[in-house]
């Protein structure tokens, strides 16, 4: 047989994956049973597999902590669903087969729930059965399919402002490119899951009234061929018929109770990072204040004349043991917390004291972020802080889209800022701070929102976008309006980003020059080897690399970059001069990098007047004029207003002889100015001038 396997090319058992075996089984199986007649034992194991399989399912979502561990439950919904139809309709086949033999014609376990769950009474057996159809049917299955509804219906509505939430994240360099696929793929697992879910809560209450009916034709078609076909008294027919449907629909309602338990955990839950008991317990047993006021009223319960006072006054001795012991939980953890304290007090005067050493003496950080006490959650891997990796994944960029690598950021907590406070430091300067919520989400205002919602003002830290801090609860509903949510990682993370971009120059020191030419080394060893000193001392590379990135522009081009030095530095000696060289070899980059692919580009122009005189001031190798300089700033911000109103590049494009002192003069109050020259731009674009400085505007 192994050979004939081999010869037919048939997969092993073991090397095809059985999982993919299980749905195509279980619907065989399914189909079987509505279709053939089976007997007693194998019902007695379907039944009890149906049994397993909802204890299951219900298990599983009482451990999942997030909805998407167990997306499959609206198909496992449908699957189970049929699972319980089907052993119905092969029950009912063989009760009205084989009933007029006894009430063990159907099996053993359908005998049992009819006798040992009802006490063998078929009156105590339809009560039981109608209080069970009502439980699943008017309270679980609709509340749960309620649910359901409103949770596909935010979902829905709420995806964009997710989108929108993933693409911000991405374009500040907070999440890569795998990060954000694997996010909008859970963002569109989500919707999927919901909209499932509301349509599959509809079979759990067909199931319901499934079962209803197929009772009502048990007892019904029994009591017809008992009688009729068997010769047996009405009193014996409806007794036997009665107790053998009661007993399946028992059997086949209580599982599809559990099953109905279990999409009411699942749709009810909050996503966080315990399971539902965890969470249970976390939440009711927390406050010992409660276990007390619920203690004191069963106590004066257990008094009232008639009531079970043994019942009652043990609850209230097990609440009051309860409250007491979390009570001393507390006081125990606040005196951790008090001696943590002192001996971080006791530290710091041991280290006041100490006496001075070289040591102490600190070299400033390039970079350093300081947070208050209650932020430091936020960078404390252990308690699943973000900023961290935030940080890692924006030096990434910044070296993959500048070309070099920034300093590291030192963080640390300062006990001097306020509790929720922060600040960026440059070389030990503060160059930015802020205030986070960190229990709470920042909702910013991009310019479309719609309507308001409910929080605390506030403004975005890194491009003063107009914001409010709100609760977790109002996260769909500010995402629907068209608000951006960030989280509190994310505030910090987008601010540092933004001041090392803004700071770029003064990030570029002469051990990144000396890192990044062994770098380039390993690459084009050949290109390096008599390059430095040989044909350009390192403080010359460094300065025209400086002077580069001061105003953004990539050093990426490692390459052309060297070129245009090797080729320029035996005649040209000053810094700025080599840097207007080295921008004309890189101005498809610099174009690219403020335009895009536009082809027709929209520039600033000067007044032809102004033009001319501060060209006679460079001649002159005068300074601008203090009463031209002012005029010079103020149309220039009246200018920057309108095309950032119009959402167009901000880019003055002059004469490459002024082009180096009108970026000085401008970049210090403008800096998100680009001042280019007409040799920089690419000659496949075509060159519009839509507003004159010292002009009229056209």
């Amino acid at each position: 047989m192994a050979n004939i396997a081999t010869k037919l090319r048939l997969p092993h058992l073991k090397e095809t994956q059985w999982q993919i075996l299980a749905g195509p089984i279980l619907i065989m199986m399914i189909l079987a049973m509505m279709v053939l007649p089976l007997p007693a034992f194998i019902l007695d194991t379907l039944f009890t597999f149906n049994i397993v399989l909802s204890l299951m399912v219900l298990l599983v979502s009482m451990f999942t902590r997030n909805t998407l561990e167990f997306s499959v439950f609206p198909t496992v919904l449908l699957f189970t669903t049929l699972l319980r139809l089907a052993l119905n309709i092969a029950s009912t086949r063989i009760i009205l087969m084989e009933g007029h033999t006894g009430v063990s014609a159907a099996g053993k376990v359908v005998e049992a729930f009819g006798h040992f769950l009802v006490g063998g009474n078929f009156a105590i057996g339809i009560v039981v059965f109608a209080i069970l159809i009502i439980i699943n049917f008017m309270v679980i299955t609709k509340g749960a399919g309620r649910i359901a509804e409103v949770g596909a219906r935010f979902v829905l509505d709420g995806m964009p402002g997710k989108q929108m939430a993933i693409d911000a994240d991405l374009n500040a360099g907070l999440i890569g490119e795998d990060e954000a696929k694997r996010r909008r793929s859970e963002v569109t697992q989500e919707s999927d899951f919901y909209g499932s879910m509301d349509g599959a809560s509809k079979f759990v209450r067909g199931d319901a009234i499934a079962g209803l009916m197929i009772m009502a034709i048990n007892v019904i078609g029994g009591l017809t061929i008992g009688i009729l076909q068997h010769g047996m008294s009405p009193a014996e027919a409806g007794e036997t018929y009665t107790l053998l449907t009661i007993g399946d629909g028992l059997v086949s309602q209580i599982p599809a109770l559990i099953i109905s338990t279990a999409a009411g955990v699942i749709v009810t839950r909050v996503a966080t990072e315990q399971d539902v008991g965890e969470q249970m317990v976390t939440q009711l047993f927390n406050n010992p204040k409660v276990m007390f006021l619920v203690a004191a009223v069963i106590g004066l319960l257990g008094f009232i004349p008639g009531m079970p006072n043994t019942i009652f006054l043990l609850f209230t001795a097990i609440l009051l043991g309860l409250a007491w012991w979390l009570r001393g939980r507390q006081s125990q953890t606040h005196i951790l917390q008090r001696k943590e304290k002192e001996a971080i007090g006791q530290a710091e005067a041991t280290q006041v004291s100490c006496e001075a050493s070289w040591a102490d003496v600190q070299i400033e950080d390039v970079l350093g972020l300081e947070v208050g006490y209650r932020l430091i959650p936020l960078v404390d891997q252990e308690k699943n802080g973000q900023l961290l990796t935030r940080v890692r994944g924006i030096r990434k960029k910044f070296a993959h889209e500048m070309g070099f690598l920034p300093p590291s950021v030192h963080i640390c907590d300062n006990l001097d800022l306020a509790p929720c406070n922060y600040r960026i430091l440059l070389k030990g300067v503060e160059i930015g701070h802020g205030e986070i919520q960190p229990e709470r989400l920042m909702a910013i205002d991009p310019g479309c929102a719609e309507g308001e919602i409910s929080g605390t003002p506030c403004q975005d830290p890194a491009f003063g976008l107009p914001a409010k801090w709100i609760d977790e609860v109002l996260r769909e509903q500010a995402q629907t309006q068209g608000f951006t949510i960030v989280d509190p990682a994310s505030v910090v993370a987008t601010h540092l980003n933004h001041l090392i971009t803004l700071y770029t120059g003064e990030l570029f020191g002469r051990q990144e020059a000396q890192q990044l030419l062994k770098r380039i080394e390993k690459d084009m060893p050949d290109l390096i080897t008599d390059f430095i000193p040989g044909i350009i001392p390192l403080s010359l590379f460094h300065k025209v690399l400086h002077n580069l990135l001061v105003e953004q522009v990539s050093i990426r081009d490692m390459r052309t970059i060297i070129d245009t030095l090797a080729e320029f530095s035996p005649a040209l000696t000053d810094p700025d001069d080599l840097t207007t060289q080295i921008r004309i070899r890189l101005g498809r980059a610099i174009t690219q990098q403020w335009f895009g692919n536009e082809e027709n580009i929209h520039v600033i122009g000067l007044d032809s007047g102004l033009e001319k005189l501060l060209l006679q001031a460079i001649q002159n190798g005068c300074s601008i004029e203090p009463g031209i300089a002012d005029n010079l700033i103020t149309k220039t911000g009246e200018v920057l207003m309108d095309l950032n109103m119009q959402n167009h590049p901000t880019v003055l494009l002059v004469p490459p002889t002024l082009r180096v002192m009108l970026s000085k003069f401008l970049r210090r109050v403008y800096p998100q100015l680009g001042v280019l020259s007409t040799m920089e731009i690419n000659h496949d674009r075509t060159i519009h001038v839509t507003t004159i400085i010292g002009g009229r505007n056209e």
